[in-house]
């Protein structure tokens, strides 16, 4: 992918990063949209929000401009269910970004789709940043509740989550456990070779 910026969203992948003897620290996705924002009512850049349903993005945009009253919400875009963002509604929503000169996009997609979005949108809509950030403008709209410190100091935030919402994210997971071994054997390789 072409990214700019990429924080390390989950405690995995600062485990493996450790276990290939690279030292990084947690970001949550989510815990980038205050501070972007704050940041973007600073410097007036407009920002659009895609992702959630409209419901969530209302919610969420009232709560941004509800904290920052001068920051400009230029285009909120929520997508279908089953999403894809190498298809033509992929095309069409970064047109709309680009007509509403949006310059700093939160996605709130999830992974992969925010991430595949976010990289065809550099290539089409090169004016605009764009940052992954997951379930933050559900936590923002109060959609849903991010698990609590405890839990989340444990490395467990993933079982909160799936347990919110199992249909959606149980397969998810799994699919994410079974190619661990297989990534710690390449860092353990990694770390070898550095």
């Amino acid at each position: 992918m072409a990214q700019s910026h990429v924080v390390a969203d989950g405690n995995p992948i600062v485990w493996l990063s450790r276990l290939a003897g690279r030292r990084i620290e947690l970001i949550p996705g989510s815990e980038l949209v205050m501070p972007l924002a704050a940041l973007a009512t600073e410097h007036d850049i407009p920002v659009a929000l895609l992702g959630a349903t409209e419901e969530t993005l209302q919610l969420a945009a009232d709560s941004l401009r509800k904290d920052y009253p001068k920051l400009q919400i230029v285009a909120q875009i929520a997508p279908p269910f089953g999403f894809d963002p190498t298809g033509a509604n992929a095309d069409t929503y970064l047109e709309t970004l680009r007509r509403a000169n949006a310059k700093l996009c939160f996605l709130a997609l999830g992974a992969p789709k925010q991430e595949i979005f976010a990289s065809r949108g550099i290539s089409q809509v090169p004016e605009c940043g764009f940052v992954s950030i997951g379930a933050g403008l559900d936590f923002i709209a109060g959609q849903q509740t991010r698990a609590p410190q405890w839990v989340r100091k444990l490395a467990l935030e993933w079982v909160w989550r799936m347990l919110g919402n199992p249909r959606r994210l149980a397969l998810r997971y799994t699919r994410c456990i079974s190619i661990m071994p297989g990534l710690i054997w390449q860092a353990i390789k990694d770390r070898a070779h550095s």
